[in-house]
């Protein structure tokens, strides 16, 4: 559980990160709530987020399993 709670009124930058995280996860992620607060902080999460889902150096299958060892090796419930 957070400290914070997710921004009570969402701008236009963090409405369409919770449209897209929505698609991609099938709800809105804690952190992108919180981060929500600082919309410059948010574009740039968001950026390089989209930065390395476009990297080309590795093979998305070994990207999608090294996100899904972290994933279990911190706890997250994605």
């Amino acid at each position: 559980m957070a400290r914070l709670a997710g921004t009570p009124k969402p701008g236009l930058i963090a409405r369409v990160a919770y449209w897209m995280a929505k698609r991609k996860v099938g709800k809105v992620p804690e952190p992108i709530e919180i981060i929500a607060h600082h919309p410059r902080l948010l574009r740039g999460l968001g950026g390089m987020e989209m930065a390395q889902e476009a990297a080309k150096n590795v093979d998305g299958c070994l990207k999608l399993l090294a996100q899904i060892k972290v994933a279990m090796r911190v706890g997250c419930p994605f």
